[in-house]
């Protein structure tokens, strides 16, 4: 039996956590009239692929894991390989095999006889990446090994439980916040002239991985002079997520830099935006910006409460940026827990983009306490400079009167130089 001593020294939930999900899971299978679900996870991106399986049975694998729960009797994972197969960061599950592939499933659920029955299929999506990561592969071998089973998209059993945290759940994204704001003070220390913005970089995952958060890199971050040729514009509004080697072009003063940054602490990722100026006095143009994305930071603890709608909490958290007549990339929340984003999710203006993303037919739905939304306030001026922004965002969970906030992002624009 491995040892269980690294049990004390990594983050853990309660059994009776996971009794709770278990005991609402089969419920809610019984419904859905389906007797065992079958989750297939990968470390698709940025490892969210591993979400449900996580929320299940609480295994993490950046190579990949497959799960069985059934309605009744105990639950199977197989995970990783033969060689390094040692179940020491959970005591959920008792029944951790090494990874077989679809044969290895199929065997298990003719010894269980489930190789006649509706079996629902578990993977990952969410409101960016809304088609199911199911390998092509891993259908065709199913169905060749279990032709007499019926299978079903089991997605949304687990998304809609996921979209209300328990007080255990947020105490595992309060602990991620703490170490995010720790990762706010390395940005800001790092960030001088001289210093390449891949230096800075590296030291936003150094804080997080040396406090304890999952080594889990999700880090956009964009750096560029403020005043700079208008026909050669840096695109400085919000982060680009490529490419994905940081710059090595030493930071100067009068750079602004924009970043967003996922803390990941017992699976939980915590959201933080912010904004540094590399310079002794930033401009004013841009101080105004980052008073209006205060506002509605501020207006955002209101508008993220118990009972509120999503369009209520919308024209809330908008209105101050209306009223100062200024432009957004992003102005909203997205959901976030075990991935981002989850569902409730709206950025984007009603009948721009995406329309997981930008509110389309959701603005009815009540927000419930104990759901966790990180804040999009990414503002800029197009009468200014219309490829030059401001990131800010905390994270909240909805209570009744007031939102908490989790990071505790600094009042002030950071100025460094």
């Amino acid at each position: 039996m491995a040892t269980r001593e690294l049990l004390k020294s990594v983050p853990l939930l309660p059994l009776q956590e996971r009794d709770r999900r278990w005991n609402r899971l089969r419920k809610r299978m019984l419904l859905a009239d389906v007797e065992a679900l079958v989750s297939l996870g990968n470390d698709i991106y940025w490892d969210m692929g591993m979400a449900n399986l996580k929320y299940v049975f609480q295994v993490d694998s950046n190579i990949g894991a497959d799960g069985l729960f059934c309605l009744d009797g105990e639950p199977v994972v197989w995970s990783t390989l033969p060689y390094m197969n040692r179940p020491t960061s959970q005591d959920w599950i008792s029944d951790v095999r090494d990874r077989g592939g679809m044969d290895t499933i199929a065997e298990e659920l003719r010894a269980r006889g489930l190789d006649r029955s509706r079996i629902g299929l578990v993977s990952f999506s969410s409101s960016v990446q809304a088609t199911p990561t199911l390998l092509h592969r891993d259908l065709l071998d199913l169905q060749r090994v279990l032709p007499k089973v019926t299978w079903v998209d089991a997605n949304h059993l687990l998304q809609e439980m996921r979209m209300v945290k328990s007080e255990a759940e947020i105490d595992m994204l309060r602990a991620a916040g703490k170490i995010a704001r720790l990762t706010v003070d390395a940005l800001v220390d790092s960030a001088r002239p001289g210093v390449p913005g891949a230096a800075v970089y590296d030291e936003m995952i150094r804080t997080q991985i040396a406090h304890g958060a999952d080594p889990n890199v999700f880090i956009l971050f964009s750096a560029s002079p403020l005043e700079h040729d208008s026909n050669e514009p840096w695109h400085v509004l919000h982060h680009c997520d490529h490419p994905p080697t940081p710059s090595t072009r030493p930071l100067q003063d009068g750079d602004l830099i924009v970043t967003e940054w996922h803390t990941k602490y017992g699976g939980y990722r915590c959201h933080t935006e912010y904004t540094v100026y590399v310079g002794k006095r930033a401009p004013d143009r841009l101080l105004r910006l980052w008073d209006v994305a205060w506002e509605c930071l501020e207006a955002s603890r209101s508008a993220l409460t118990t009972g509120r709608t999503i369009r209520e909490a919308l024209e809330i958290l908008r209105l101050p940026a209306r009223k100062a007549g200024v432009d957004w990339a992003e102005l909203g929340f997205h959901a976030m827990g075990l991935e981002s984003p989850e569902f409730p999710t709206v950025v984007y203006e009603n009948g721009w983009g995406n329309k997981t993303l930008n509110g389309h037919n959701i603005g009815d739905l009540v927000l419930e306490t104990g759901m966790t939304f990180g804040n999009n306030i990414d503002l800029h001026d197009s009468t200014w400079r219309p490829d030059i922004g401001v990131m800010l965002s905390d994270f909240m969970v909805v209570r009744p009167d007031q939102a908490e906030c989790l990071v505790g992002t600094p009042r002030e624009i950071a100025q460094t130089g």
